[in-house]
């Protein structure tokens, strides 16, 4: 294998990684149209597993946009990425598979736990949902970079607190 084709995998790495944190942060700070931008035109989402919706990445953006505006409080952690590209006779392909253990801590905004001066920092700050798991991405090289073709949600765990855990 050549110094380049050696550069290209790095470079695609590096890049693919941004395409997951990118994810990440679109979803914690809502930024639904971020979020549809890192799919390719044919992407889709499926969030079953997770109580959720499955199908286009569009349609999937809005739900999540009415969905998360009952955790204004989130922070997704996406961890051991595990990526494979594809491999053409040495050479790097045009897919790539990803597979990332992920934790979810949110909270709700009109928790009763977080009732009390009406100020922000009188406000309980902590979780009251957490969830953890599996993402499986599938990506794809485009020519505006690389897109996910595909996210699924493989939810393991979930624990909560408060009034979420007396419902």
């Amino acid at each position: 294998m050549t110094q380049r084709v050696d550069l290209s995998t790095v470079m695609d790495r590096i890049s693919i990684d941004a395409v997951i944190t990118g994810y990440a942060v679109a979803v914690d700070d809502g930024e639904w149209a971020d979020y549809r931008a890192l799919f390719a035109p044919d992407g889709r989402a499926d969030y079953r597993t997770a109580g959720g919706i499955e199908g286009p990445a569009s349609e999937v953006a809005q739900w999540l946009s009415q969905t998360m505006l009952l955790f204004p409080v989130r922070q997704h952690l996406i961890v051991n990425r595990r990526l494979d590209l594809q491999d053409l006779g040495g050479y790097p392909g045009d897919g790539a598979r990803v597979q990332a253990d992920y934790m979810n801590p949110m909270r709700l905004g009109n928790d009763a736990e977080g009732a009390g001066s009406g100020t922000d920092e009188a406000r309980p700050t902590a979780p009251n949902f957490v969830s953890g798991g599996r993402y499986a991405f599938e990506l794809v090289r485009t020519e505006g970079g690389w897109r996910i073709r595909g996210v699924t949600v493989h939810e393991k765990w979930r624990s909560m607190t408060g009034a979420l855990a007396a419902d």
